[in-house]
């Protein structure tokens, strides 16, 4: 969503916040405080909004065909990736451990969870309750149900509806388009606060280790997990890599993978020998709900700003993060920076400040780039793990005949 200039900008940013925290004027750390605090409750306004119609408008596009015996495949191999993703994610992160100790602590520790209350309060009596308390998981649930709800209807009823909420995420992409274009002024004021906060350069280095845990975790998955899930259907991962190798280069450059899908698709017909009602099924619907990488990033992002704010989470709590993190990845559905506003969303429902989420801004930009290149990469094992099926269904179908 940014061109080259807007990096540019975004660097000259930084810049003159580290100038700004150190030099210290009250007028213009008022200003960084101003900017800071309007960028935030732009991000509040259409995060939550974002999440729903990202997913419902995903689940009422594929309609009757998501109960075809192709589309449960795919479904369940984008869950069983993307929960894998995020497993890998928590892991990494509970080896690294980075946590940023800031010289304000806004959250205090929780007390004793009762999962039960916990549990219920998910379930909303209304439907607009979610939106004005803000709860994400609620929110999620609710967009799976009327989802999973407008997909059964009839496609002459069906389609009205989603070519509303079709048009309702395209107006709220183009909101989104306008407030990423003040990304640079929002990076400033962010940055600007933060540098305050920095003691040494103890801080930086934990930074650091936060992008390293999220390149690892993303490597992992893609090098090590992926390939041996397209061993499993008898694929060769080697192979794959190299004919897709067109499609992933585009995703990475273009930092998106919707773009880089005809791409993707033309590889796998004419590369590896998909067929065309397959490659041209999966990799639109894998597009939309296959985001092995989002899933990474959510968790590791929420798990690193909570714990930096004084939050310690139980196992029971990280197990259920790695849920969350799947269900929000899969809801991502191609939005321009899902991700991280999926993070801001969740962060917020848990009344911690975003200050930490203005300095991963700039390096979103860097971690998009290989997100989207994982995120194809991904799409294309499914599809080809689905192509595989397809074919023992081909070659099982005449020898049922015969044997009648």
């Amino acid at each position: 969503m940014l061109n080259r200039r807007g990096y540019w900008h975004i660097l000259l940013a930084i810049l003159l916040a580290i100038v700004a925290g150190m030099w210290q004027q009250p007028i213009i750390l008022k200003c960084a405080d101003l900017v800071s605090e309007v960028f935030v409750r732009l991000l509040k306004l259409i995060s939550l909004p974002m999440i729903s119609l990202s997913l419902l408008a995903t689940i009422s596009s594929v309609g009757e065909n998501s109960l075809s015996q192709m589309g449960k495949r795919i479904v369940t191999y984008t869950i069983l990736t993307t929960t894998i993703a995020a497993t890998i994610a928590l892991l990494m992160y509970s080896f690294m451990q980075p946590v940023v100790q800031l010289s304000e602590i806004t959250a205090t520790a929780p007390g004793q969870v009762d999962y039960l209350k916990e549990l219920v309060k998910v379930i909303p009596s209304n439907l607009i309750e979610p939106f004005l308390e803000g709860n994400v998981v609620s929110i999620l649930l609710l967009s799976l149900l009327l989802g999973f709800g407008i997909a059964k209807l009839p496609k002459e009823q069906r389609q009205p509806l989603h070519q509303l909420l079709q048009s309702l995420f395209l107006i709220m992409m183009q909101i989104t388009r306008w407030i990423v274009g003040f990304m640079p002024i929002a990076v400033w004021g962010f940055m600007t606060s933060f540098v305050l906060e920095l003691n040494k350069s103890q801080e930086m280095t934990q930074l650091m280790w936060y992008l390293g845990a999220i390149l690892a975790a993303n490597l992992i998955q893609a090098l090590i997990v992926l390939p041996l899930f397209l061993r499993w259907h008898g694929v060769s991962a080697k192979q794959a890599f190299i004919k897709m190798l067109p499609a992933l280069s585009f995703a990475f450059f273009s930092k998106s993978s919707a773009a880089a899908l005809p791409t993707a698709i033309d590889c796998a017909e004419r590369g590896l020998g998909v067929d065309a009602k397959v490659a041209r099924f999966s990799f639109p619907l894998c597009t939309s709900i296959n985001m092995n990488a989002c899933a990474a990033f959510i968790l590791i992002t929420v798990m690193f700003v909570a714990q930096s704010h004084g939050l310690q989470f139980t196992v029971m709590e990280k197990i259920t993060w790695i849920l969350i993190a799947t269900v929000a990845a899969i809801g991502n559905a191609g939005v321009p920076m899902g991700c991280f506003f999926i993070a801001s969303a969740l962060i917020t429902t848990m009344n911690l400040p975003l200050t930490l989420m203005g300095i991963i801004l700039p390096f979103y930009a860097l971690l998009d780039m290989l997100e989207s290149a994982i995120n194809i990469w991904s799409d294309s094992c499914v599809t080809l793990a689905v192509n595989q099926k397809h074919r023992e269904v081909i070659v099982a179908e005449p020898q049922q005949v015969v044997a009648e």
